[in-house]
């Protein structure tokens, strides 16, 4: 079990259905100019319990984009064995399949992976949609500001690593399941959310899986980077 989101992890959850929690890290705000750095997916199942965590780098094929923000240089994704987005994106596919995609702005972030599998030739499908975002705005009190930052720390959620991937995914996460379980009609939304899902067609794509590289093990040494240390086991019972 990672706990730092060094986490490299082609773990095989029960069944699909449930949530896809994701974010991600770019090289811009463009998601026709600018391109995927990182990428992080935590599924939580019908009843918002943790089923696994994903998380990885990615070679954007340039510049790595605004290091200030993300924290991410160069040397990290000119790593050993960091991905190209294609060679994770079949198994990005089976992640997702199946599930109601959940984020904070979640349209930005399925924008830039419907460009990224653009430029695959892959039409990335039309998937319900739960933001955190949208609804921190209708909450009452509303937070101080909508930001990931202000809404987690308005719910009491702090200590993470913000604007790392996973960080994000997994106070995502929580926020959602905070939001869902405590807002009228909250529970009802998210069940329309999984039955839409569970009708999505979903595009097919074959290849092998590449090996997802988190940070750190991306900062290790060519002759420290052993695969067979970096896989993790999907989380279970709440650990993160």
């Amino acid at each position: 079990m990672s706990k730092d989101g060094d986490c490299v992890l082609p773990g095989r959850p029960k069944a699909s259905g449930g949530f896809a929690v994701i974010d991600l890290e770019a090289t811009g705000s463009s998601s026709r100019r600018h391109r995927v750095v990182e990428l992080a997916v935590v599924l939580l199942d019908r009843d918002f319990g943790p089923e696994g965590e994903f998380s990885t780098l990615v070679d954007p094929e340039g510049p790595v984009g605004p290091t200030h923000i993300h924290g991410i240089e160069s040397r990290h994704v000119e790593a050993v064995g960091v991905p190209l987005f294609g060679q994770i994106a079949p198994r990005l596919l089976g992640l997702l399949r199946g599930r109601a995609l959940v984020g904070h702005n979640v349209g930005c972030d399925r924008a830039f992976l419907a460009a990224e599998y653009a430029r695959l030739g892959v039409e990335f499908p039309h998937v319900p949609e739960l933001c955190t975002m949208r609804m921190a705005a209708l909450r009452d009190p509303a937070p101080g500001g909508l930001s990931l930052l202000a809404c987690a720390e308005a719910a009491g959620l702090a200590g993470w690593s913000v604007h790392t991937a996973l960080g994000d995914a997994r106070t995502t996460a929580r926020l959602f399941s905070s939001y869902v379980l405590d807002r009228p009609g909250g529970r009802a939304q998210a069940e329309r959310a999984l039955a839409g899902a569970a009708a999505v067609e979903w595009p097919q794509m074959t290849g092998a899986d590449a090996l997802w590289v988190g940070r750190r093990g991306a900062n290790r040494t060519p002759a420290g980077n052993v695969p067979s240390q970096q896989k993790v086991s999907y989380v279970r019972n709440g650990g993160a």
